[in-house]
């Protein structure tokens, strides 16, 4: 039981590490690119960058992922 939660809390705590970090590199890339998330409206820029920082935490995931299982 213990091997159990062990293992969850390790897959539930790298798995928010990558995409938290992933999303922060992909909104300081946007940033340097000049797109605001946080500007009025959904113009153009806006969901640029809100793209960058859904791909960029999608990436950090899969990269904790493939750790994960290299580890493994």
């Amino acid at each position: 039981m213990r091997n159990d939660l062990q293992r969850a809390a390790t897959e539930g705590i790298s798995d928010a590490i990558g995409f938290i970090s992933g999303a922060l590199i992909g909104y300081g890339i946007g940033y340097l690119l000049g797109l605001d998330i946080f500007s009025q409206g959904y113009d153009t820029r806006s969901v640029l960058g809100i793209a960058l920082v859904g791909i960029g935490g999608g990436m950090g995931l899969s990269l904790a992922r493939r750790w994960r299982r290299r580890k493994n």
